[in-house]
């Protein structure tokens, strides 16, 4: 028994480096963006079967618990900003700022066949925010959320069949606002100008890209991505992108994102905040996406209770000071 433990971990250790390396590439193809996904995850296992072959293996023990440790390590440098030992990219806004005016977002993929929509329902009405995005909608869903909907001042929305509706609800005055075909067809990308009463302006992105899948290479989508957060509505030094990006912040494609549209990002130096799959988040997938430019500040960020979707909504109170934009 111990003799096919030892092959089983061995042979683990050596997929498990291999596709590692593999997981390095800058490639646009599906599976090794798919890789690149899961380094949390099979971090937490590489520790722990390092652990396991050091104390079950006694020929080879150094070898096997070595691969998993090397394996470990990799995945742990690639995400190494999103951990609290490291630097932050943003600070959090003075809550005693009388001169600044804060406005709270909420994102929320809802699960085009989730059903579950008086738990959405309650949390859109429970954290009450003054800029609501609203992901995977369909008739249905625009059916049930309406009465939570008229509540805002203005909407606008592009209702999809399948899992890419965008809904998109303001209690402040927005300008503007339009939804494209920013990342691939069918899938809409908002892009919003937001004007708050102390005369500050900013400009919203909502982003909900599609997944890498089977057979479907992603070097359009990532281009597309990356253009979403370089070409605001009005071109505003200030800016709020939300949205879930299914794809993880230490991605190349959201690396290059946030680099190239000057993004600063809440998780850095604070931790992974995963989000999907709901009640799974120990799985380390921090899919659903929140960060400003310019002089916009952060007062919160937070991963919601899971509400009934597959995916954890994200909220955050964004503040700028009393100064006119130019």
């Amino acid at each position: 028994m111990r003799k096919g433990l030892k092959w089983f971990l061995g042979i683990v250790a050596a997929v498990g480096l291999l596709l590692t390396l593999v997981s390095l590439i800058p490639s646009d193809q599906w599976f090794i963006r798919a890789l690149d996904m899961a380094r949390e995850p099979v971090m937490w296992a590489a520790i722990i079967l390092a652990i396991v072959a050091v104390i079950v293996l006694r020929a080879g023990r150094w070898v096997v618990s070595g691969t998993f440790v090397a394996i470990a390590i990799i995945q742990l440098l690639r995400i190494w900003p999103y951990n609290q030992l490291a630097g932050t990219d943003i600070a959090l806004a003075d809550p005693n700022d009388e001169g600044a005016q804060c406005v709270t977002a909420l994102a929320v993929n809802v699960k085009v066949k989730n059903d579950g929509y008086a738990a959405v329902i309650q949390q859109i009405e429970r954290v009450s925010p003054d800029l609501l995005l609203l992901m995977e909608t369909d008739e249905t869903w625009e059916r049930q959320l309406d009465p939570v909907l008229r509540q805002y001042d203005y909407r606008t929305q592009d209702i999809q069949p399948h899992a890419f509706g965008m809904i998109f609800a303001s209690r402040i005055p927005v300008s503007g606002a339009r939804m494209v075909e920013n990342t691939s067809r069918d899938t809409p990308t908002l892009y919003a100008t937001v004007a708050l009463p102390n005369g500050r302006r900013f400009d919203f992105i909502g982003l909900h890209p599609k997944p890498p899948i089977p057979g479907m290479d992603t070097e359009e989508r990532d281009a597309n991505i990356v253009r979403a957060g370089t070409e605001t509505p009005n071109g505003l030094p200030d800016a709020l992108v939300m949205g879930d990006f299914n794809d993880v912040p230490w991605s190349n494609t959201t690396s290059r994102f946030r680099k190239e549209g000057d993004w600063r990002d809440p998780r850095i130096g604070r931790g992974t905040y995963p989000t999907f799959p709901a009640d799974m988040t120990w799985l380390g997938w921090p899919l659903d996406q929140v960060m400003v430019r310019g002089d916009m500040e952060l007062r919160d960020f937070t991963v919601m209770p899971a509400n009934s979707s597959d995916h954890r909504a994200v909220r955050t109170t964004v503040c700028l000071g009393d100064r006119t934009a130019g």
